[in-house]
């Protein structure tokens, strides 16, 4: 394969820089992260009526435009991907643990997408979870990740074609958005990490208002993916995990208690109503796992080492 990043469109310079790719206007930019640099596109507007939004995409330091391209990681919460930022103003610091995992020839060198939302909590759920919160954008936002997105990147970027080579990566409301755009969308996505997920979503009222309650197995969420959960042939591989700290904080002994008991009631689902095994299905219970980005970004090795898989040699 020929390692020439200089003959990439909007290679890494001194200085952040304008370019166009695609027909969109983006910035380079070089934040001196050992594994790669960014292509930022702060308005990128796909799609008739589709509002701007925008989009990061990391590129490893020896990408190359010749070869049989790369994977790709589409994020949700594209904010908090490689910077801090969100209610915590915390960061999965995505770029490092490609480093690392990179120098141990964990898993191949990939391209991540991170999303930045317009709306999260109207875009990352299928239900009404709460007073006063909007809700139900989710399967818009499905649409838009398939079918205007995922073309575009696509079309400007190395990339290997494909759902084998595409993964779904989010937490908590990003989680649980991560499992509807997989099962969705399986013919574009071929798996989906899903950390923290608010699969309490439209059934417990944690968050004020009256939600009714009941299992995961008669919900809103399940009975609208239920043929794609059936589907051993189309349906996507997924990471479903959560944290156990319980600290007296909000976001640790209230939602991420409510997303450990849904996650692992979904587990059980999967296994026994639908007969996920070992090579579809990874679950995870992390001791020292809070609801927040340092957790989640700690677990993200093993989530990419379970849906990305080792590199190839040659």
């Amino acid at each position: 394969m020929r390692r020439d990043a200089a003959s990439v469109p909007g290679p890494p310079g001194p200085a952040p820089y304008p370019f166009v790719l695609g027909g969109a206007r983006a910035w380079s930019h070089d934040d001196g992260l050992p594994a790669g640099w960014l292509h930022t596109f702060d308005a990128l507007a796909l799609g008739p009526g589709a509002p701007p939004r925008k989009v990061h995409v990391f590129l490893p330091r020896d990408y190359a435009v010749t070869g049989p391209g790369y994977p790709v990681l589409y994020f949700h919460d594209g904010h908090t991907t490689f910077w801090p930022g969100g209610l915590g103003h915390k960061s999965w610091n995505v770029a490092g643990v490609l480093d690392e995992l990179w120098r141990a020839r964990a898993i191949p060198e990939l391209l991540v997408v991170a999303v930045e939302p317009l709306d999260r909590v109207l875009e990352y759920t299928h239900a009404d979870w709460g007073a006063a919160r909007r809700f139900g954008g989710v399967e818009d936002y499905a649409r838009y990740l398939a079918h205007e997105l995922v073309p575009f990147v696509d079309a400007c970027y190395r990339t290997r074609r494909g759902r084998d080579h595409r993964v779904v990566v989010g937490s908590s409301h990003g989680g649980l958005a991560a499992f509807y755009v997989a099962n969705r969308c399986p013919d574009v996505f071929g798996a989906a990490g899903c950390l923290s997920s608010s699969f309490w979503v439209g059934l417990d009222a944690i968050h004020g208002g009256r939600c009714p309650g009941g299992p995961l197995a008669s919900s809103a969420l399940v009975r609208g993916l239920e043929a794609t959960l059936r589907d051993r042939a189309r349906r996507p591989r997924l990471w479903l995990d959560w944290g156990l700290v319980r600290d007296g904080r909000r976001h640790n002994d209230v939602t991420e208690a409510a997303a450990a008991a849904r996650g692992a009631e979904m587990v059980a689902l999967l296994r026994d109503r639908y007969g996920y095994g070992p090579d579809e299905l990874h679950a995870y219970e992390d001791l020292l796992g809070e609801h927040d980005e340092v957790s989640w970004g700690r677990r993200l090795p093993a989530v990419l080492s379970a849906l990305v898989g080792t590199p190839q040699e040659g």
